[in-house]
């Protein structure tokens, strides 16, 4: 006889629900990591996977466990604060620092990884376009056309 024999059904049914849905989302990051296809959109899947599917699976733990002593279980809180708290930390850390790598080899990146058109000076400088509002090649919005009677 194993202890698991001592939870009940109502229990081991959202244990069993949670587990399976941090499972998926573990494996949801980890199929966006290998499919998508830049280093900026690989960051996003893997993160937030990490952290909710870690945050359903310490929670079927703190049901699991409270359920199986019959006292309150939560020190597992302190795992999902930490996964919580580091998880995002580490993905604005590594995205600023390849945003810095970026930059460094090609300076005319924006903050949204597009890449502005050189415009070379009078003087022979080359510099980037800062918007495309001042040009008169751009296409322009046909003028609202005033409601008839």
């Amino acid at each position: 006889m194993t202890r698991l024999d001592l939870v009940p059904l109502w229990a081991a049914v959202p244990v069993a629900i949670l587990l399976v849905i941090g499972a998926t989302l573990a494996l949801l990051g980890a199929v966006g990591l290998l499919r998508l296809r830049t280093f900026y959109d690989r960051l996003h899947a893997p993160t937030l996977c990490t952290s909710w599917g870690t945050a359903a699976t310490i929670l079927a733990s703190m049901v699991m466990f409270t359920t199986m002593s019959g006292r309150p279980v939560i020190h597992e809180i302190v795992i999902g604060i930490f996964v919580m708290i580091t998880t995002p930390i580490t993905l604005l850390m590594l995205g600023r620092a390849a945003l810095r790598r970026d930059r460094a080899k090609d300076p005319t990146m924006l903050d949204e990884g597009a890449r502005l058109p050189l415009i070379e000076r009078d003087d022979g400088t080359k510099e980037a376009a800062k918007t495309l509002e001042g040009d008169e090649n751009a296409p322009q919005e046909a003028p609202p056309q005033p409601m008839g009677n």
